[in-house]
């Protein structure tokens, strides 16, 4: 049951991971993308998030006590909320460089970590 638990976790980070470039890459790289037009840019954010879904679909199936897995469909959503906003602000301080983490950030995370508490609360 832990593999699979892992598993799920791994497999959410990865589908973050695409999932933030394709919705926020093309604010990072704008200078490299600024040619393009804004269909062109829906086009290349569509493709880049097939492969979040090709993650995020297997992540739900592995974890989802309904098929076998350790966690129940609250806790994943829970799970994938705090895996996105851990790949968010690593995205943010490593390519946003107008934006910084603030005291309120941090504070607003702390309330997803009690969210996360309360979901896994028997």
């Amino acid at each position: 049951m832990f593999l699979r638990g892992a598993s799920t976790i791994l497999l959410l980070v990865c589908s973050n991971i695409f999932m933030t470039l394709a919705w926020y890459g093309h604010i990072a790289f704008k200078s490299r993308l600024e040619k393009w037009s804004l269909a062109a840019i829906v086009v290349l954010s569509w493709g880049v998030a097939l492969f979040e879904y090709c993650f995020q679909v297997p992540a739900n199936r592995l974890g989802s006590a309904e098929l076998g897995g350790p966690f129940t469909i609250w806790q994943l959503k829970v799970i994938q909320e705090v895996v996105s906003l851990v790949v968010f602000t690593l995205f943010v301080v490593l390519f946003m460089k107008g934006d910084s983490l603030k005291w309120n950030h941090l504070a607003g995370f702390a309330c997803l970590v009690l969210a996360v508490y309360f979901i896994f609360r028997k």
